[in-house]
C-alpha cells in the first residue's frame, strides 16, 4: 500500500505537471470506485487543474475548487502517459479503473489489481466534506505534529498497542503498516508495547524516528515518476517484507506476526530483546 512519502513523492510529481492543463476529459471504469455523486465526475471536463495537495495517504487535485480526491488503498496506483489512448476505455476485468485525459493529450489512469477492489474516488467543493479526509490526525511530516501533540496521542492511547497506535489514521495520518515496522525497528521497540508504557525518552525516541525514517524515505524517493515509487518503497524496507532474512543491524533472522488479513515484521535481536513474538494466527491452526 502507497503511504506518506510515496503518495507525498506523487503529489510533488504531479503538481509540477498538472497546473495550468485543462481536463479535457475523464472515463469512470470501475463505478464501485466513486464514493460521491454531487458534484458528478463529469463536472471536472473543462475545468483548469490548480494544484495538487496530500490528505495523509489520499491524494487531492484541485481544479478550479472542485476536488478530485483519490485514496490507493492496498492494491491500487496511478500511471501517467504522456499520451492518453483515443478510443473510450470499457468496463471489463483488467485493472483500469478511472482515465483522466487532459488538453494536450497526455493523463493518467487509475488502475488497481488483484481482485479486491478498494480503490476510493470523491467529487466534493471541500475535501472536509469527505470523512476519511475530516477524520485524520496530524500529519507527522507537518507543523501540527508537535512533541505536544504527540504527548497527546499517547496520553489518550493508554495500554494500545504501539503498532496500532502508530497505524491508525485517526491518530496520525500517513503511516501504514509497512513504515511503521520501519519506524519500530528504527526506534528498537516492540510493536506489541504499550503506549502507555513509553517514558519521556521513549516518546522523544519515537518522535524522533517517526520524522526521521519517513524524511529519509521521502528524500529518497522524491522526484521519481509514478512507476518507479512502489519498487523504491519495497526496496528501501529494513524489516517490512523481509521475514525470513537477516537483519543488517544485528544479523538476527527477521520474524513476522501474522493475522486474518495483514502481517508485521520486526527484528527480535533489535526489538524484542530475543524474544520471539506469538503469531496469533499460527497460534489458532495449532489448537
Amino acid at each position: 500500500m502507497p503511504e506518506l512519502p510515496q503518495v507525498e513523492a506523487l503529489r510533488g510529481w504531479l503538481d509540477a505537471r498538472l497546473p495550468g492543463r485543462v481536463i479535457a476529459g475523464i472515463q469512470l471504469v470501475d463505478f464501485a470506485a466513486l464514493k460521491t455523486f454531487k458534484p458528478p465526475l463529469s463536472a471536472l471536463v473543462g475545468l483548469e487543474i490548480a494544484g495538487v495537495a496530500r490528505h495523509g495517504k489520499m491524494l487531492d487535485i484541485d481544479v478550479q475548487g472542485v476536488h478530485l480526491v483519490v485514496h490507493f488503498s492496498r492494491a491500487a496506483w496511478l500511471r501517467w502517459k504522456d499520451e492518453q489512448p483515443s478510443t473510450s476505455a470499457r468496463p471489463g476485468r483488467g485493472p483500469l479503473s478511472l482515465r483522466l485525459i487532459l488538453d494536450d493529450g497526455s493523463g493518467f489512469d487509475l488502475t488497481e489489481a488483484g481482485t479486491r477492489r478498494n480503490l476510493a474516488i470523491w467529487v466534493a467543493d471541500d475535501p472536509q466534506q469527505i470523512g476519511q479526509v475530516a477524520s485524520l490526525g496530524p500529519d507527522p511530516l507537518g507543523e501540527e505534529f508537535t512533541r505536544e501533540a504527540f504527548d497527546q496521542i499517547m496520553d489518550a492511547a493508554g495500554r494500545s498497542q504501539i503498532k496500532g497506535v502508530l497505524r491508525d489514521q485517526r491518530v496520525i495520518a500517513g503511516i501504514g503498516n509497512a513504515y511503521s515496522d520501519e519506524i519500530l525497528h528504527a526506534a528498537k521497540m516492540s510493536p506489541f508495547t504499550p503506549a502507555s508504557a513509553l517514558d519521556e525518552a521513549g516518546r522523544q525516541l519515537l518522535v524522533d524516528q517517526i520524522e526521521a525514517v519517513l524524511a529519509d524515505a521521502l528524500e529518497r524517493c522524491r522526484g521519481l515518476p509514478p512507476d518507479k515509487l512502489k519498487d523504491d518503497k519495497r526496496q528501501a524496507m529494513r524489516v517490512h517484507g523481509r521475514a525470513g532474512e537477516t537483519c543488517a543491524v544485528c544479523g538476527t533472522t527477521i520474524a513476522q506476526v501474522s493475522f486474518a488479513d495483514s502481517s508485521l515484521q520486526y527484528c527480535p535481536g533489535c526489538q524484542t530483546g530475543g524474544k520471539l513474538l506469538a503469531d496469533r494466527r499460527m497460534s489458532k491452526l495449532l489448537r
